[in-house]
């Protein structure tokens, strides 16, 4: 019970659902979330520790940068929930926004290398 309500708080959050909406696109650097949400790196840091300690997200260090992608997990909750996300999250009009901006950010990314 306890993992179920540490979920349900992670997702209590807009900030954090903001993170997940970008992150249901794939793997995305730190760098890429703070140009796409225009927050600090700390802010956008600590939301990704909460949504890494409640089993949501997975992080992986490549050199100095530190990138994320939703967990993959057997648990039904878990992958009910992430479906659900990956559904219902898109047809918010601010998700929409993030992920119009994370596109247009990626393809100007691709020509500066910064992570």
């Amino acid at each position: 019970m306890k993992k179920t309500t540490q979920i349900f708080k992670a997702l209590s959050d807009d900030t954090r659902l903001r993170i997940l909406g970008l992150l249901v696109q794939g793997e995305l650097c730190v760098c890429d979330l703070v140009a796409v949400l225009d927050l600090p790196q700390s802010t956008v840091s600590r939301h990704l520790a909460y949504l890494r300690n409640s089993g949501l997200v997975d992080g992986r260090r490549q050199g100095v940068w530190m990138h994320y992608r939703l967990a993959q997990q057997d648990g039904a909750l878990h992958d009910d929930l992430i479906d659900l996300l990956s559904k219902d999250l898109a047809r918010l009009e601010e998700i929409k926004s993030d992920q119009r901006k994370l596109r247009q950010y990626l393809s100007k990314k691709r020509t500066v290398k910064c992570c």
